[in-house]
């Protein structure tokens, strides 16, 4: 599957993270069925937060970038 060019609704985020967390994160992919990206897996877990933190993210779109 091409990449192509990024959805117009979307923006760039970047996030320096020490090695330790990459790494678990990198475990956590493994653990899944579906192997997520580690962006994809970061969605996932910020979802989560938010839902757990009782903020509606139901007007996010998440789907697939």
């Amino acid at each position: 599957k091409s990449r192509g060019r990024p959805k117009t609704d979307t923006a760039p985020v970047m996030v320096r993270m020490p090695t330790a967390l990459i790494e678990t994160l990198d475990e956590a992919r493994r653990a899944e069925e579906d192997l997520p990206t580690r962006p994809e897996l970061i969605r996932r877990i910020l979802e989560d937060g938010l839902q757990a933190g009782g903020i509606d993210s139901s007007r996010v779109v998440w789907g697939e970038f």
